[in-house]
Parts: structure tokens; C-alpha cells; sequence
């Protein structure tokens, strides 16, 4: 499992709950707790709270994850494209087209 430090705001928005209301659940449940360079305290999500908010990220938007998907099947096509012998068009030549027209 991941370690996923957040701040007490990080922790709030997640929860739904005010900051000082993620500062005394992270002291009760005793997590881990620093202070960041930039001053804030970030603390380190236990197993229950990294699985939140692993499927909070994933359910936050299905268009990226969309979007990923294409890039990553565009990809692989441009790679077996590669392997049989298929010619991409150059940047340079489809700059100079774009130019001339």
C-alpha cells in the first residue's frame, strides 16, 4: 500500500468534515503525523483512509480516465504501426503544409 501524507484540509475535503475535525480524528487515531518545509502538517493516512482515497481518485472524473485510455490505445497503435513497417507523418512536413496552406 501506498504511503499518502495530506493536510488536515486535504483530510477535511476528503471526509467531508472540518479541518479541525481531521486534525482530532488523525490524533485519535494515532496516524503519523510531520511537519512539512512549507510549514503544514501533513499526516500519514492509515490503510482505511489510502483506500478512500485511492477510490475517491478513481471515481473523480471518467472523462480523464477516458481520455488515458485513448492516448494509451493511440500509442499502441503507432507502435505496431512502427514494428510493420508503416510510416508516420513528420512534424516538419506536416508543419510546412500547414504553413503553405
Amino acid at each position: 500500500m501506498p504511503q499518502i501524507w495530506m493536510t488536515y484540509h486535504e483530510i477535511a475535503d476528503m471526509l467531508g468534515c472540518e479541518p479541525e475535525m481531521a486534525r482530532v480524528t488523525s490524533i485519535q487515531r494515532a496516524l503519523d503525523r510531520k511537519k512539512s518545509r512549507d510549514g503544514l502538517t501533513r499526516v500519514k493516512l492509515d490503510s482505511e483512509l489510502t483506500a478512500r482515497f485511492i477510490t475517491e481518485l478513481r471515481s473523480a472524473d471518467a472523462a480523464l480516465d477516458q481520455a488515458v485510455r485513448a492516448l494509451l490505445e493511440t500509442h499502441q497503435a503507432m507502435a505496431r504501426a512502427d514494428r510493420t513497417g508503416f510510416a508516420r507523418p513528420s512534424i516538419e512536413r506536416d508543419a510546412g503544409i500547414a504553413a503553405a496552406g
